[in-house]
Parts: C-alpha cells; sequence; structure tokens
C-alpha cells in the first residue's frame, strides 16, 4: 500500500471537490493502491467556538455579497462539473471546525474516516447544517455507524482538542499553506482540487512502478 494523506476541512468546497473527483478516479481504477488518511487543517483556527454568521463572515472576507458572489464563481463552476450540488444560500453559520476535526481523527481510529468526511462535506455544503454544532456531529457519527453517545462525551470533555491544534501547527510548519493538499507516499505534494485523469494518471504510474518491484523481487 501507498499512504496518501490529504489535508482538508470540511468547510473548504476545494477540499469537497477535490475529495470528489479523487474518489471518482479511484472508482474508475478499481483496486487502488492507496492507504487514506485525512489530516486537520483549519482555514480559521481563530474563530470562537460558536463559529459566525455566514453573512457577517462574507462581509468581512469579501467586502460584501457582490465580492463573495465574484469569489465563489470558480467554485461553483468545478462543482458542477465535478456533478456537485452546493447550495451556499442554504448555510447559514461558518463554523469553527475543530470539533469536526476531532471526530475525522475519531473516525479514522474506527476505520470509518471516508465515511465521516463525506457526511461532513453533504451536512454543510448541500443540506446547510451547522457542523460545528455537537447536537449534528453526533448524528453525523451515528450516520456513520459510529457511538454517538461516545462522541458527545468525547466532545463534552474536549477530548484530543490538543491533539488536533498540535497536528494543525505541524502542517503548517512542514509547508502546508491550503488545502486541499495531497502528499503521496510522504513525499510528493499534490496541491488543489485536481481534476480526476490526472489522478487516473497518478494512481497507473504508482501500480506500475509497484508491479515492476514485485516484478523485480
Amino acid at each position: 500500500m501507498v499512504k496518501l494523506d490529504i489535508f482538508s476541512d470540511p468547510v473548504c468546497p476545494w477540499c469537497y471537490i477535490g475529495k470528489t473527483n479523487l474518489d471518482r478516479a479511484l472508482a474508475q481504477v478499481g483496486d487502488h493502491p492507496f492507504e487514506i488518511e485525512y489530516h486537520p487543517f483549519q482555514l480559521n483556527p481563530d474563530f470562537p467556538p460558536e463559529g459566525m454568521d455566514r453573512r457577517a463572515y462574507m462581509d468581512a472576507k469579501f467586502g460584501g455579497r457582490e465580492g463573495a458572489v465574484k469569489a465563489y464563481l470558480p467554485v461553483q463552476e468545478h462543482a458542477d462539473k465535478a456533478g456537485l450540488t452546493i447550495d451556499f444560500e442554504a448555510i447559514a453559520r461558518t463554523p469553527n471546525t475543530l470539533d469536526a476535526h476531532r471526530l475525522i481523527h475519531w473516525a479514522g481510529i474506527e476505520q470509518r474516516q471516508q465515511v465521516v468526511v463525506q457526511r461532513l462535506f453533504e451536512a454543510y455544503f448541500r443540506e446547510g447544517r451547522d457542523i460545528g454544532d455537537r447536537d449534528v456531529l453526533c448524528d453525523i457519527a451515528d450516520s456513520a455507524e459510529m457511538d454517538a453517545g461516545v462522541v458527545a462525551r468525547l466532545l463534552a470533555a474536549d477530548a484530543d482538542t490538543d491533539t488536533i491544534r498540535t497536528r494543525d501547527t505541524e502542517a503548517r510548519k512542514m509547508g502546508v499553506q491550503s488545502v486541499p493538499t495531497f502528499i503521496v507516499a510522504g513525499q510528493h505534494a499534490v496541491p488543489g482540487a485536481q481534476p480526476p485523469d490526472l489522478w487516473v494518471q497518478v494512481t497507473g504510474e504508482i501500480m506500475a512502478k509497484l508491479e515492476d518491484a514485485g516484478d523485480a523481487e
């Protein structure tokens, strides 16, 4: 197996698009060689725990609705190309994603990361749910066949909060400045929401190298 580390934030639309494109490519390839792990990277690490009103956040970041619409046009275009429905109008709050990253961390321990990451994206971008709300996170955990009661207790106890913050800091120190960032085999960084064709090519090259290595033995 080849490690594929993905640095991502569940409120990042490019991360949603990037995951969708990767998943589509791997489905096309079939028996791919990747062992996938998601790592925390908060786009807004200094947000208050309760998050921010979406309109206030957009006004502060883009100078108003017109600026926000202009900034999100490329996102919408790439989402449409990826076959994704993103309902920006349904999003009322931009959350602090620390708790969401904790849930992703615990899902990894239970081998449920892929489904939890997918459900977080869908909840936020398609359903407009506040993924900073712990009840919402517990519901997502339950939908991923995790124990929602255990997750609720962990969230209330601030379990692994320092771990997530430390991992986020370490990611920045190693050079991750934007998401999504994909690191193949601990060596090769692939930034951004790359198209499926690129991932098909990358996967094919890796599989060929693995096959050649096996033949050499």
